[in-house]
């Protein structure tokens, strides 16, 4: 079963009230799920969104013993606030986000997450959806693939992999991970001694693109925060620096800060609702979890706090408060 990385730093970070309304907006294994309900008394209630109907099920039957305190709800974590709406849920107090893919996925070759077991192209989280991995490697363009790569994979060698693939499904479109893993390993001249696969990066970036992951993770953050009451957590864990770049600069934004007026006092400037940082600085996995969970050990917690309004714990007024965007 897939181990929740930073399992106890997540759930006291995030200060869990007895009576307190949760979401776990990708609910996976259910791991991080099931250490706040742990926390919850009778009168309190955990949602968890999963786009993948499998994870549902798998964790629906791991919290079936906490009864009517959780619900289960199919989507993606970027729908959270149409999603929840629909249920009667408006205001929440607190919200988990785990932007990794679980080992369940990793290790199910027909998923085609991975290029150590041979399987389809697929990559899809919600099976719904058309678009697949075997779709963006035989149909997207040269040029497009290059700029996958280098923008969600950060691959170097990103224009000579998009190249390769284009000579290669000229002959034969791909139609598995291992035959994709395998072009690209050749592209970029063998593993010659590195710890990291040839294809970490591209599949890291397929992956993405498929699944839409940094569209989800804006819109995730953004309505995320706005379910939240003021003083409600949210707990975000990222995987990579992208991921990790947009969790700082949303966080950043809403922090906001104070400016001297010519004219005397001050005026708040940042993004609405305000937020104030738990962690000043992102939380890693310890040595001993690393070792015990070596796939945690990319793993980045950061967690903020709604306020009431910007000028929360400060004394005095202020002259101004100005909005530079409104999530």
């Amino acid at each position: 079963m897939h181990q929740a990385v930073l399992l106890k730093e997540t759930v006291d970070l995030l200060g869990i009230r007895e009576d307190g309304v949760y979401v776990d907006g990708t609910l996976g294994s259910g791991g991080h799920a099931e250490a706040v309900l742990e926390q919850l008394g009778p009168t309190g209630m955990l949602y968890g969104i999963d786009r993948d109907r499998e994870a549902l099920s798998r964790s629906g039957q791991r919290l079936s013993r906490f009864g009517n305190r959780f619900c289960g709800v199919h989507g993606n974590y970027a729908d959270m606030k149409e999603l929840l709406g629909e249920i009667g849920v408006a205001t929440i107090d607190g919200l988990i986000l785990d932007f990794g893919v679980s080992s369940e996925q990793l290790d199910t070759a027909d998923r085609g997450f991975s290029f150590m077991q041979d399987g389809p192209l697929d990559m899809r989280m919600d099976q719904r959806q058309a678009l697949t991995a075997a779709v963006v490697v035989n149909t997207y363009s040269e040029a497009d693939l290059a700029a996958i790569f280098w923008c969600l994979g950060e691959e170097r060698d990103s224009r000579r992999i998009a190249k390769r693939i284009v000579e290669q499904r000229e002959l034969e479109p791909f139609a598995t991970t291992g035959a994709l893993a395998a072009l690209i390993s050749a592209a970029k001249g063998g593993r010659r001694g590195r710890r990291q696969h040839p294809a970490t990066k591209a599949f890291q970036a397929l992956r993405m693109t498929v699944n839409h992951e940094l569209e989800s993770i804006e819109k995730g953050l953004s309505d995320g925060l706005q379910l939240l009451k003021p003083g409600g957590r949210m707990a975000v864990i990222s995987f990579h620096s992208l991921e990790d770049r947009c969790v700082k600069h949303f966080f950043r934004e809403h922090e906001g800060r104070w400016e001297s007026l010519a004219a005397g006092g001050e005026r708040w400037n940042g993004a609405l609702p305000a937020v104030r940082r738990i962690t000043r600085k992102a939380q890693k996995p310890s040595a001993a979890e690393c070792r015990e969970n070596p796939r945690a050990r990319s793993a980045i917690l950061r967690v903020s706090e709604r306020l009431e309004g910007p000028d929360k714990g400060r004394k005095g007024g202020h002259d101004e408060v100005t909005s530079q965007t409104q999530s």
